[in-house]
């Protein structure tokens, strides 16, 4: 007749379970830093690109801008329509022209 082997309990009681079990949550810890680190690095290259690529698209439209603008008389027209006043110079807001303008034209006319 043939023996049968006695077994010694549930198999996770076995040392040699314990052993591979304890070395995956080892090997789990030791590479959750290394992998948080990668993906928030990679999170970060991300959004600095799209940045960057925002940037480059606003570069282009400038460069198309000073392109465009061919001559110091315009650059100033341009920079006193922003507002911008030489230095020495002083700026005076004048509002209300419309108005005056209609209310004048009428004057204009009977003369």
């Amino acid at each position: 007749m043939a023996r049968r082997r006695r077994t010694h309990g549930p198999r996770w009681r076995s040392p040699r379970v314990w052993i591979a079990v304890v070395s995956l949550v080892v090997v789990a810890v030791l590479y959750y830093k290394p992998a948080r680190t990668y993906l928030h690095t990679r999170d970060t290259a991300a959004n600095r690109a799209a940045e960057v690529r925002k940037l480059r698209h606003q570069h282009a439209l400038l460069e198309r801008l000073v392109a465009a603008s061919t001559s110091d008389a315009e650059l100033a027209r341009e920079a006193r329509r922003l507002g911008y006043v030489k230095p020495g110079e002083q700026l005076f807001i004048v509002r209300g022209i419309k108005r005056w303008l209609k209310a004048h034209a009428s004057v204009g006319d009977d003369g």
